[in-house]
């Protein structure tokens, strides 16, 4: 009898998954599997309307690349083409490659200042109104850094600062309510133990808003509760942490592990590899990056204290934002060394490691996330090109789908 229920009880569990349209997994080691993707790949966004012209979307900059330096692989041209992300359509089509791919969630760069959204309709417009949205889970990364103007970026002069990532305690509360009714209560908001994860990218930016520790600790307890009188369980607060700056204005913090404890932040993760690895040569080998990426992760997991979600990088090259009349040197962001030798198979070897390493630890999480579904102005996507077609993506099938 209790056989016979036990059967029942599974059938009913992939019943239901195949009516929702997601394949059921009962395996303890399923391995969650989460992209980022960075939404300025749409027309019309206002703020760029004002800054670079109507039309303009980072494409103009894929579209304009040129090699750099000898052996340098530039442009990259997209096999679905210049597509605009803000249509339904468009992402309907991402939807649908991701999901058949491996991938679970997409993680969203989300960028809201003191005085307004940025970027957003990627979400709101494309996303969110694609008719197979139910297909993939999605997050937010609220990538709460300033904005300077580097797109293009001219060699020596000033990095004009456009938005200021820090936002006043009062506006924070506001941005609360705001994620909560129009993202986190939604159907596909991707959840851990029910609660909404929401990731920072700028701690030290986020605590420079509120002026102490306590301040924001206590406004991030405000935004569990806000959540849980919204029907969830809470919230899932995430740190993205890193090491060596990248962006011209980004200073790394000296104390993560302390921000982590102080702040109560329930897990920890990284954006993309250069952040704990330097570049030492024009075109810096991959798998030398995933090696010093690798020991980064192994200190992470003693020292943080908190769940750690590792990060594989797909590739590293900014050149594209380098204003083309500008004499190529590694001097600084977005004028820096690559990463090369990112082949298809040294990716796959690296979700293959990272996913060993992870079912390793009996107790360990069981996520991790890939820097990045469209990156192309900085060389790490997983999107098809014309050169590799659809490999990195069959990478990541044949690793955690097959």
């Amino acid at each position: 009898m209790k056989k016979l229920l036990s059967i029942a009880i599974i059938l009913l569990v992939v019943f239901t998954s195949c009516k929702s349209g997601k394949k059921a997994d009962i395996s303890k080691d399923k391995i969650t599997v989460a992209a980022y993707y960075f939404a300025n790949y749409h027309t019309d966004d206002p703020r760029n309307i004002i800054n670079k012209g109507a039309g303009w979307s980072e494409w103009e900059l894929v579209k304009a690349a040129q090699p750099r330096f000898p052996g340098h692989h530039q442009p990259n041209v997209p096999a679905w083409r210049y597509t605009d992300e803000k249509d339904p359509k468009v992402m309907a089509q991402k939807i649908d490659a991701a999901a058949d791919y491996g991938i679970d969630c997409f993680i969203f760069d989300w960028y809201m200042y003191e005085d307004g959204l940025f970027l957003n309709q990627c979400i709101d417009d494309g996303f969110l109104k694609a008719k197979n949205v139910d297909r993939i889970n999605f997050a937010l990364m609220w990538a709460n850094h300033d904005w300077v103007d580097i797109q293009p970026y001219t060699r020596g002069t000033e990095q004009k600062l456009l938005y200021p990532g820090k936002v006043s305690p009062k506006r924070f509360d506001e941005i609360c309510d705001f994620i909560i009714k129009e993202y986190f209560t939604k159907p596909n908001y991707w959840k851990i133990d029910d609660k909404a994860y929401f990731s920072v990218y700028d701690v030290q930016k986020f605590v420079e808003g509120f002026g102490s520790m306590e301040a924001t600790k206590a406004a991030m307890d405000r935004m569990r509760e806000k959540a849980i009188a919204a029907g969830l369980k809470g919230v899932h607060w995430n740190l993205v942490a890193w090491g060596n700056p990248i962006l011209p204005v980004e200073k790394a913090p000296s104390n993560t592990p302390e921000l982590i404890k102080m702040l109560g932040f329930d897990s920890s993760t990284s954006y993309v590899w250069i952040h704990h690895a330097e570049l030492p040569e024009t075109q810096t080998d991959y798998n030398i990056v995933r090696d010093v990426y690798f020991a980064y992760w192994d200190k992470a997991k003693t020292e943080y204290g908190v769940p750690y979600f590792p990060n594989v990088t797909m590739g590293w090259d900014p050149s594209p934002r380098c204003d083309l009349k500008s004499e190529w040197a590694p001097v600084g962001y977005p004028f820096m060394n690559t990463i090369g030798n990112n082949t298809p198979e040294n990716f796959k070897t690296a979700l293959q490691m990272t996913k060993d390493k992870l079912l390793a630890d009996p107790n360990g999480p069981r996520i991790l996330n890939i820097n990045c579904w469209n990156e192309w102005t900085e060389g790490s996507y997983l999107e098809p090109d014309t050169i590799n077609g659809m490999a990195y993506l069959e990478a990541v099938k044949a690793v955690f789908k097959n």
